[in-house]
C-alpha cells in the first residue's frame, strides 16, 4: 500500500521521533530498532502512534499500524479524519483542554482517556505520552500521541 500525505514520509517519522526525544529524553522506538527507513519502522512499531497537524480543526496525518487497527480505519480514512473525532462528543471538550495544556507545556506523560473507534467501540488509552511535534528550529508542526496500553470500555 502507498501511504500518502505528510505523514507518509520519512521526514515526518523522523520529526515525530526526534521531537519525542527532545521533550522526554527517551527514544520512541527501542534503540535496537533505530531505523534506516524511519516511516516503515514507526508504522510497524509495536505501539500505537498517531499525530495531527496544525490546522484550525487539526486533521490526523499519521497512524501506526496499531493505531489504524484500534480506530478501525485504513490509512486514507484515518488521515482525512479531524483528530477531535477520535473522542466521543461528551469527551471532546475535555480533550480540547488537554491538548491546549500539551501545547503550553510541550508534552504530558501518563495520560488516560476514553476514545472511540470509527465503528463506535469505546476504549481507554492508558499511560499515553502526548507531545508537540517540532522541527530542529522549534517550529511546531502538530501534536502526537503514543501508548502501549488500552482496554475496551
Amino acid at each position: 500500500m502507498r501511504y500518502t500525505g505528510v505523514g507518509g514520509t520519512d521526514t515526518h517519522a523522523v520529526r515525530l521521533m526526534d521531537s519525542y526525544r527532545r521533550w522526554t529524553g527517551k527514544s520512541l522506538l527501542d534503540e535496537a530498532n533505530d531505523p534506516d527507513r524511519p516511516f516503515e519502522a514507526l508504522f510497524h512499531a509495536p505501539i500505537v502512534v498517531l499525530s495531527h497537524g496544525t490546522e484550525a480543526d487539526p486533521v490526523l496525518n499519521f497512524g501506526s499500524r496499531k493505531a489504524l487497527e484500534l480506530w478501525e480505519m485504513d490509512w486514507d480514512t484515518f488521515t482525512r479524519t479531524p483528530s477531535r473525532l477520535t473522542a466521543e462528543p461528551m469527551e471532546r471538550e475535555e480533550r480540547a483542554r488537554f491538548m491546549q495544556a500539551v501545547g503550553e507545556r510541550g508534552y504530558v506523560d501518563d495520560y488516560t482517556g476514553v476514545r472511540i473507534s470509527s465503528t463506535g467501540k469505546r476504549f481507554y488509552i492508558m499511560q499515553a505520552t502526548v507531545w508537540n511535534v517540532t522541527d530542529e528550529n522549534g517550529v511546531i508542526h502538530g501534536q502526537a500521541a503514543a501508548f502501549r496500553t488500552h482496554r475496551e470500555v
